[in-house]
C-alpha cells in the first residue's frame, strides 16, 4: 500500500481545507483517502496526507516536544484517517486514540497528543 505526503504551509493547507471541507482556515493535518489500485504496480493507493509545518512547529512548541515527534503523529494521525479511522463520535474517537498511541508508543514516541 501506498500514500503521499505533503508538507505544505497554512496558506497551502487552508486552500485545500477551503476546496473540499469548506472551512476557510489553516489546520494541522488533512487525509484524502482513494483506495484505488495504482495499475502501475498493482498496489492500493490510500491517498494523501497534507501536513502544516507552521501548525506542527506550534503545536510541538505547545507540547514541550520535538518537531518531528509531532511530524510524526501528524503522519501517524492522517494515515489512521486513510485506513478508515475517524473521531467524529464518541465511540469512534476511542478506537483512533487507542491505534494512535499504540502506533506512537511503537515508534517510541510518548508524547500527548493533541485532543481530537
Amino acid at each position: 500500500m501506498d500514500c503521499s505526503i505533503v508538507i505544505t504551509g497554512d496558506a497551502g493547507i487552508q486552500d485545500y481545507n477551503r476546496q473540499y471541507r469548506q472551512i476557510d482556515k489553516p489546520t494541522d493535518v488533512l487525509s484524502f483517502p482513494s483506495g484505488e489500485v495504482d495499475p502501475d504496480v498493482g498496489r492500493r493507493y490510500l491517498g494523501d496526507v497534507i501536513i502544516s509545518y507552521p501548525r506542527a512547529a506550534a503545536q510541538a512548541r505547545s507540547g514541550n516536544h520535538p518537531l518531528d515527534a509531532e511530524l510524526q503523529l501528524l503522519v501517524v494521525h492522517g494515515v489512521l484517517h486513510l485506513g478508515g479511522y475517524d473521531h467524529a463520535q464518541s465511540e469512534a474517537r476511542h478506537k483512533m486514540t487507542a491505534a494512535q498511541s499504540e502506533i506512537l508508543a511503537r515508534l517510541g514516541l510518548h508524547i500527548a497528543p493533541p485532543q481530537m
